[in-house]
């Protein structure tokens, strides 16, 4: 895949974010994960064989229809599979919208306002923010940072120089399968074992070499 394909997806991401407007990919998948999910919970008793056709089913659809649509496209024209790559590497990645969240509650922080920092927080992780201090709050933040960092930009990053923009939603829907049904508790327990497993495998790599691009990003900043 040529590089310049990359580039123009970073900074197209970059420039635009995710409008909340936009029919993402990763909305269409989370749609298809919570019908097939129904479906397999009423026609198979075992939960931990229903969760691997789950996560086996979306994965594998998810790249041979990116994979179908860009092939077919560079056959049509050169230039609209130059296009729907570069949309689909684009919808891969999330930089403008963890800055503009985070963002949101460092500036709450700075300005005293301990009530709105912890509601703008709560729209980016999954805990309960009522109780939590200034300290707290920070923290979360941070920790919330370096988690995306890797789940929203490096790994999928990683994905399309390996294998383009099918691998890299690929990941996507690994990732999308761990946020919708990756949990430990009684519904999920054994339903979302497959997920949360390939999740963690999935992202091993790319969890290893954000250590390094992080420390040199603090070094370069002067932290």
């Amino acid at each position: 895949m040529p590089g310049i394909n990359i580039i123009l997806a970073y900074f197209l991401d970059i420039i635009l974010g995710d409008p909340q407007w936009f029919p993402h990919p990763v909305r269409v998948i989370g749609f298809f994960i919570r019908r097939l999910e129904n479906f397999l919970r009423r026609y198979i008793l075992n939960l931990k064989i229903a969760g691997v056709i789950l996560a086996v089913l979306v994965i594998g659809l998810t790249y041979l229809l990116v994979w179908g649509i860009i092939k077919a496209s560079y056959q049509l024209n050169p230039f609209l599979g130059t296009v729907l790559e570069v949309f689909f590497i684009y919808t891969a990645i999330a930089i403008k919208d963890l800055k503009v969240h985070t963002m949101r509650v460092y500036c709450r922080l700075k300005d005293n306002d301990l009530v709105q920092a912890r509601n703008f927080l709560s729209q980016v992780v999954g805990r309960d923010t009522g109780n939590l201090d200034e300290k707290e709050v920070a923290r979360a933040a941070v920790e919330t940072v370096g988690e995306n960092f890797v789940d929203g930009i490096l790994s999928p990053l990683f994905y399309v120089f390996i294998g383009g923009a099918p691998l890299a939603l690929a990941y996507k829907a690994i990732s999308t399968l761990d946020s919708m049904v990756g949990y430990k508790n009684e519904r999920y327990i054994d339903f979302g074992r497959a997920s949360a497993r390939l999740d963690d495998l999935a992202n091993y790599i790319p969890a290893r070499l954000s250590v390094l691009f992080l420390s040199l990003g603090s070094w370069m900043c002067g932290q």
